[in-house]
């Protein structure tokens, strides 16, 4: 494999930001229709979708870990591993999940409830968290295939199957929080609803496609064999440390939600839309971190180390033009993006201040978030695991400083993100640059 083209990183890169699109809908939509229901609905679902993100990172931080062990095998053309590696990763998501959904149903509210404020934002948000738990086991799943087509560079299907995921969501949505078409109204409880249905019929697509697909035949999916609990640890081997470093960092965002529910409900309510639209503008940027990834550890698996920094360097450049046109459009509508979320016209001038902060942010996270993520496409995900608590360990120490210590207005409360994104690529660019990841094996 030789230095990718451009044309190469946006043939893998357009499908991942196209389905990360339709997935983030399904995130605006809870949040813009919760937002006509009420300011602590918004609240609410800020911190009861928090809670249930940073659980899915467990999911989420596994198969990143299997998309690197697929990546590494695809380059290494071992395509039978591949498939026992999807098979063992499937029972162990599926197990776990499960187990995962009963404890969070029995204990979920109780372990949340002392660190709330507001009764009413506590009862919303138990009740949001408690309903969308058990979407859990079908998104594990769907990530699992995520992993597996971004792994093999073949991500044509995961826009298709997001855009079913986005569109089904926003019917019910509009159904079950508004009482339309037959449904009761349920508000926040029927946006939870809503959501794990969506996550239902996405992993449908996936299973029926790739089933149908002989391309794919190759690769030995659903052989459903006795598991292989080597094949299980020795995944778990790279996973465990992302699956703690991606649960680490949402649960830094839910600590960082916690304080800021201390500001009071409005502060909250700016900071949950906030949140929307600074994943949204985060697109372009986890879609190239995706490709990274996935074209660091292919090099590697063809033993091709030298390719690895060309790689990072030739995304970054390309990454650079596709945030600077993001940021420069989003920059010319800023209460017209807010509006997507409320009327309040109060809320909405509330908002824009923090709004530009969250547009610089985003331009700086892009830049060291590809950095990060070629660390972890080198497989060291234990050094990955590093530097993100000692980036973790920064940013809560600055948005305790800022929101409680000193009581600054929401936006400069919002400036944590810069200490984030530089701490983590800053130590990011210190382990790429010394270059022992060369002779790593997995």
């Amino acid at each position: 494999m030789s230095t990718p083209s451009t044309r190469t990183i946006w043939d893998i890169a357009w499908p991942i930001m196209l389905s990360l699109v339709a997935q983030n809908v399904v995130n605006v939509t809870d949040t813009a229709f919760l937002g006509r229901v009420g300011e602590i609905e918004l609240g609410a679902s800020a911190i009861g979708g928090l809670l249930y993100t940073t659980i899915f990172m467990v999911a989420f931080g596994f198969t990143t870990g299997v998309q690197i062990l697929v990546a590494r095998r695809n380059g290494e053309k071992n395509y039978l591993a591949i498939g026992r590696i999807f098979d063992n990763s499937f029972y162990f998501l599926g197990i776990t999940s499960l187990v995962i959904t009963v404890v969070v149903i029995l204990f979920g509210p109780a372990l949340l409830k002392p660190f709330m404020a507001s009764e009413a934002v506590f009862n919303a948000s138990s009740t949001y968290l408690v309903y969308r738990v058990p979407g859990l086991f079908f998104a594990s799943a769907g990530l699992l295939f995520r992993s597996f087509y971004t792994g093999i560079a073949f991500t044509k299907y995961l826009s298709i199957s997001s855009a079913i995921m986005a569109s089904i969501n926003v019917v019910l949505d509009y159904a079950m929080i508004f009482g339309h078409w037959g449904f009761p109204q349920m508000g926040i409880q029927g946006a939870a609803i809503a959501s794990a249905i969506s996550e239902v019929c996405a992993l449908l697509f996936f299973i029926i496609i790739t089933w149908r697909n002989t391309r794919l035949k190759q690769y030995v999916l659903f052989s459903l064999v006795k598991p292989d609990f080597k094949i299980i640890k020795s995944t778990l081997g790279i996973s465990i440390f992302v699956m703690f470093q991606y649960v680490l960092s949402l649960g830094s965002w839910f600590v960082f939600f916690m304080l800021i529910e201390k500001m009071g409900e409005r502060s909250l309510a700016v900071s949950n839309i906030i949140r929307s639209l600074y994943l949204m503008l985060m697109i372009p940027g986890w879609a190239l971190c995706s490709v990274t990834n996935t074209l660091v550890s292919n090099a590697l698996g063809e033993r091709k180390p030298d390719h690895v920094i060309p790689i990072i360097k030739k995304i970054l450049k390309f990454s650079l033009v596709a945030m600077a046109i993001t940021v420069s459009v989003a920059a010319l509508l800023p209460r017209e993006a807010i509006a997507i979320y409320t009327s309040d016209l109060s809320l909405i001038e509330a908002t824009v201040p923090s709004y530009y902060i969250i547009l610089a942010a985003t331009f700086v996270f892009m830049v060291m978030s590809i950095l990060f993520n070629g660390v972890l496409g080198t497989a060291n995900t234990k050094f990955a695991l590093g530097i993100e608590v000692i980036t973790l360990v920064f940013y809560l120490t600055s948005a305790w400083l800022f929101a409680v210590k000193l009581h600054l207005r929401i936006e400069y409360v919002w400036t944590a993100e810069f200490v984030y994104s530089s701490s983590i690529g800053i130590l990011s660019y210190w382990y790429l640059k010394k270059g022992n990841w060369r002779s790593k094996v997995v």
